[in-house]
């Protein structure tokens, strides 16, 4: 039913975008600036670090939405008719662009993957569905690898390059910036976390299975990397019981999810609450490496209580 309704949706959408009033459709104001549509906050992060002043962005997900389970609206399909670029990750987050991009008839429209390159962690699904075929999925965190967040960078700053040959050099430069600082926070952090007394964290849902990729850390969570479901009482026992034995001091809990199950085992272990971002939602202020750098520290304040 649920399917049904979202295609019902879709094709709403097109046929309003079709029938909309031709003010929806003339060209917008002239701003010299690249237009962009990002499909989330941690996308428009990217284009920020890469376009500067040099692009308009607009962000199609609003704050304290899920990318899986969103559905376009009509002045998300106008934006998209107007863009020369459309940012999405990938890696089966955004299931509906494909069909927003087609209802939005933009043939001037280029729409980056911003994941095609990248490192791609995959799940066994069966792990996560019992019963299921063996069968792998992406885990479509890939943003919070600073290793793919360079890949991702440079997908956006070949495709700025390309609509924008004028800036190219610009948008070059900005590249190479944040791969420099990229870096230096990876090397930076993998120092400190090689002299932890423990290498293990706790989180809400398995989010971060690139970050500990990155740096060779254990993440134990709540809820797979689909935030799919609660985890079952067997599931809590043994969290419990590892978190216990790791005599980890603190749970982190995402920023868009609920902490109910997450102060249900900080009471049973006595850990403390700590917030940790995914990128999903945020402030414009606060750049991608801001707030990469806070969750690296907080993490690496955790292992150091443990042990």
């Amino acid at each position: 039913m649920k399917r049904l309704f979202y295609i019902f949706t879709i094709l709403l959408l097109f046929l309003l975008s079709g029938c909309a009033p031709e003010t929806q459709k003339t060209p917008p104001p002239e701003t010299g600036k690249l237009l962009v549509v990002v499909s989330f906050h941690a996308m428009g992060e990217l284009a920020r670090a890469i376009g500067g002043d040099k692009v308009d962005i607009h962000m199609i997900i609003p704050e304290g939405e899920e990318p899986h389970d969103f559905q376009p609206k009509s002045s998300d399909l106008t934006a998209l008719s107007q863009a020369r670029i459309f940012i999405v990750n990938g890696c089966g987050l955004e299931t509906w662009a494909d069909k927003a991009v087609e209802a939005a008839g933009n043939d001037q429209l280029t729409v980056v993957t911003a994941s095609d390159g990248a490192d791609i962690h995959y799940v066994e699904m069966k792990q996560i569905l019992p019963g299921r075929k063996p069968e792998k999925q992406a885990d479509p965190h890939v943003w919070l690898s600073l290793k793919n967040a360079k890949t991702e960078a440079r997908n956006i700053r070949d495709a700025f390059a390309s609509a924008d040959p004028d800036h190219a050099d610009y948008y070059t430069q900005r590249y190479r910036e944040f791969v420099q600082k990229t870096d230096k926070l990876y090397a930076r952090y993998q120092l400190k976390f090689d002299t932890a007394p423990s290498r293990t964290f706790v989180t809400g849902h398995a989010a971060f299975a690139y970050l500990a990729r990155d740096f060779g850390l254990r993440q134990l969570s709540l809820t797979n990397v689909f935030a799919s479901g609660e985890p079952s009482a067997r599931h809590m026992t043994e969290l419990a019981d590892a978190c216990k034995a790791a005599h980890i001091g603190t749970i982190f809990v995402e920023n868009m999810e609920s902490p109910k199950i997450a102060e249900t085992l900080a009471r049973e272990t006595g850990a403390n609450l700590e917030s940790i971002d995914t990128l999903e939602e945020g402030d414009e202020d606060e750049t991608y490496l801001a707030v990469m750098e806070d969750n690296l520290e907080k993490i690496y304040a955790s292992l150091q209580e443990s042990h």
